[in-house]
């Protein structure tokens, strides 16, 4: 499959092709950690990379890699590499740009894991990180130190949906020489091709929209073909952080409704904000489909829709976001995102709760916020849940 088919075929198609010999149309399972080789010649052009094949799984598999192939179609890279969780596709990518004494530009907002591994994981290692205390791009450009050698930032941002303008920082970063990197997860590529706009690296945690339907963990890096086979050999290798086959499986078995589930998600999504944002009992709706949102128009120019995470600030603060949350019927109290189902979460006390609290406060993860995953369920029972939920 080439990347000019249309995003639907991709996702159906891409990566994936009958099996040579038995004609299945399922990616099989390739569940070996190893591969023969023919004879001694062939499995030193294996280890040396001569050879393209497979030889170990943590080097490269079938399976993972037909699921590395329609990431990166979808995408519209050269190349991807799989990893064992999001965390892992994001600390390898990182470290394969960053070494001691070097330096990141880093959005404000983050996953709160990637937030402390650019905190504290990154100073340990002799690294440091600037957060930009604003959406500018100018303010991630005045961040610029000579020792800068990386650009991060999530658009959408979790948890409050920061918007930032993914043209811009691809430009500043390339007028600096630095390459930049972002971070797809909330929208997914259904949403948005950061590459398009000039972003060097893009990096998922593919257990939420990209798996779609919580069972299965991992996380991909797109990119050149160049990039990723430095980030296979150098990093992964080392670090190990690779997906197992039956993961990649139901992977790809995810995605080839990406393109179906998304626009239920973000409809449903729609709806669901427009509630919240006038009801008595909400202070404030982060949702970039709302025009009130400061990122609207942004996001209006370089997302195909808004998304399906939102955050709320609820009266009564952490009492408040509390009651909510034990209330509801239908959205499960759960951490991740992007399920089939619709999942709520108390951010400052679950995933930001690394993140110090001046550091929450400043960026708006205050107690009372409540993080929702909106699934694909009837919108109005959503609506109803939510409704009878801060009504008590």
């Amino acid at each position: 499959m080439n990347h000019h088919h249309q995003f639907a075929t991709l996702a159906v198609h891409a990566g994936e092709a009958p099996c040579k010999i038995t004609g299945a149309i399922d990616t099989p399972i390739y569940q070996s950690t190893t591969f023969a080789a023919v004879d001694s010649d062939e499995m030193a052009a294996l280890y040396s990379g001569e050879k393209p094949g497979y030889m170990y799984t943590r080097y490269g598999n079938p399976t993972v890699h037909a699921l590395e192939e329609k990431i990166a179609a979808l995408e519209g890279a050269e190349a991807g590499q799989a990893f064992a969780t999001g965390m892992a596709a994001v600390s390898s990518s990182i470290l394969a740009f960053v070494k001691a004494g070097d330096h990141v530009v880093a959005g404000r907002s983050l996953y709160g894991a990637t937030y402390n591994f650019l905190n504290r994981k990154l100073p340990d290692m002799g690294a440091s990180t600037t957060f930009v205390q604003s959406t500018r791009p100018e303010d991630f450009a005045k961040a610029i130190q000579p020792n800068t050698r990386l650009i991060y930032f999530e658009t959408p941002s979790n948890p409050i949906l920061e918007i930032i303008d993914i043209a811009a920082l691809a430009e500043i970063a390339r007028a600096h020489g630095i390459p930049s990197m972002m971070d797809n997860t909330f929208a997914s590529p259904a949403l948005q091709q950061p590459l398009k706009s000039g972003i060097s690296v893009v990096v998922h945690a593919a257990t939420k929209y990209l798996c779609g339907h919580g069972d299965a963990m991992g996380g991909a890096t797109v990119g050149t073909r160049e990039f990723i086979e430095h980030l296979n050999h150098d990093v992964l290798r080392d670090f190990g952080g690779v997906m197992s086959p039956f993961t990649a499986w139901l992977m790809l078995r995810g995605i080839r409704t990406l393109h179906v589930r998304m626009p239920v998600h973000c409809s449903n999504a729609q709806k669901v904000a427009e509630f919240l944002a006038q009801h008595p009992k909400v202070k404030r709706v982060n949702y970039p489909g709302l025009p009130a949102h400061p990122g609207h128009e942004l996001a209006r120019r370089q997302m195909k829709a808004f998304g399906a995470m939102m955050s709320f600030e609820v009266e009564g603060g952490y009492e408040g976001g509390k009651r909510v949350m034990d209330r509801v019927k239908i959205f499960f109290r759960a951490a991740s995102l992007g399920d089939t189902r619709s999942l709520i979460v108390h951010s400052a006390s679950t995933s930001h709760r690394a993140v110090p609290a001046e550091q929450r406060q400043a960026i708006g993860i205050t107690d009372g916020l409540v993080r929702l995953s909106v699934g694909i369920e009837d919108a109005e029972d959503l609506i109803q849940d939510l409704d009878q939920a801060l009504a008590g």
